[in-house]
């Protein structure tokens, strides 16, 4: 039984090698996606599209070298944090928040939307 097995495993791999190779894949169009390009497919720069400024940060550019600690006393009616130097962060995007975040010396290096 062990011989009867051997010709036809033969047979196959003779035949395999026969087979016409595959075609080559089609030319894509110029500013097409390619293979494995997981960015040239995105339409528009998805940080660009979201609402600009919605935590109004341009407004508090003003307070950039000032003290972290005046950040409470700012009368911010809306979200948020003040993230110190080195500091733990949470990475969810919230639009409508408010970041701060301080330098080393505990000034006001960013203020950002997130």
């Amino acid at each position: 039984m062990r011989f009867k097995l051997v010709p036809i495993l033969i047979g196959a791999v003779l035949l395999a090698a026969c087979a016409e190779p595959p075609p080559p894949p089609a030319a894509q169009p110029a500013g097409a996606p390619q293979p494995g390009d997981l960015v040239s497919g995105i339409v528009g720069d998805p940080l660009e599209e979201r609402e600009p400024d919605l935590c109004r940060a341009a407004e508090h550019q003003r307070f950039l070298g000032q003290p972290g600690s005046i950040v409470p006393s700012l009368g911010i009616s809306r979200r948020f944090r003040v993230i110190e130097f080195g500091g733990i962060v949470t990475q969810e995007y919230d639009a409508g928040r408010l970041n701060f975040y301080l330098a080393p010396d505990g000034t006001i290096q960013r203020v950002v939307c997130g």
